[in-house]
């Protein structure tokens, strides 16, 4: 298991979508939020994710292909 920490700046029209829920059921990983704030343009959250380096690289090229930016910590 691989443990990485990261923060996300989140596109405002992730707001209405079940965001977390999707990534825990399509990439087998444990998110951790550690803070988070979301306005109606854009979101930013600070989150430990937990899972198969396998797992999180693909979940970080997602990520990255759908808009988010992922800065590592």
């Amino acid at each position: 298991m691989s443990i990485k920490e990261v923060e996300l700046n989140i596109p405002g029209e992730f707001k209405n979508r079940p965001f977390f829920y999707d990534i825990i059921k399509k990439f087998n990983v444990v998110p951790s939020i550690l803070e988070a704030s979301f306005s109606t343009e854009v979101g930013w959250a600070i989150v430990k994710f937990e899972g198969e380096q396998a797992d999180l690289d693909k979940l970080f090229d997602f990520l990255e292909k759908e808009g988010v930016e992922v800065n590592f910590r």
